[in-house]
């Protein structure tokens, strides 16, 4: 074995070990790390994320009708876009963010609270790097507080970066929405309804 090969293998445990004793991280944030000290080649670095990435849709794997149902009741949902906003409104002339929720479940055979708040005591907790299609994610209406006030259904996700979109009945009525911006200080957490 060459020293340079001992060394650069030396160098990546030991940033290993105190990089994991620090805080758990992404594979994004392990490569860069890596990186940093061993001065990879692109290869080494995109391979390490696609090992995670592969990681995370095994223990995220659906069964194809499950998957089927999720693809259908996104198509459900999207049939909603423009419906209007109003307060208390479970549909489906009119909405508000939880009552399309409630309602685009309910067409398939999931009864959820019409309240934004019980309804994040329902289902099972989804970290965000884990979320798929169909789950629902739930924020706050302020940047500093933890009461959620706003939910909607993931409809896609970039598998690599995690960014994800929703789709849920805002002010402007129900659309999708990018998970950026003004969603990201106010993000509280998801929900599994459909496993």
């Amino acid at each position: 074995m060459k020293f340079r090969t001992i060394i650069t293998s030396i160098a990546i445990a030991v940033a290993t070990v105190s990089v994991c004793a620090q805080k758990p991280m992404t594979a994004h944030e392990k490569a860069h790390q890596i990186a940093k000290v061993s001065k990879m080649d692109g290869n080494t670095l995109s391979n390490m994320v696609s090992t995670d990435v592969n990681a995370r849709e095994a223990a995220n794997a659906i069964s194809s009708k499950t998957s089927s149902m999720i693809d259908d009741l996104l198509s459900e949902a999207k049939k909603y876009i423009g419906t209007p906003y109003v307060h208390g409104a479970k549909g489906p002339r009119a909405f508000d963010c939880s009552g399309y929720t409630s309602f685009i479940y309910k067409q398939f055979g999931y009864n959820i609270s019409p309240g934004s708040r019980i309804q994040y005591t329902q289902g099972e907790p989804v970290a965000r790097k884990d979320l798929r299609k169909g789950d629902l994610v739930f924020f706050t209406s302020r940047s500093s507080g933890k009461n959620v006030g706003h939910v909607g259904i993931v409809y896609s996700v970039d598998k690599v970066t995690g960014d994800f979109t929703f789709i849920h009945a805002s002010l402007k009525g129900v659309k999708i929405s990018p998970f950026s911006g003004y969603y990201v200080p106010r993000y509280v957490g998801a929900k599994r309804i459909i496993k």
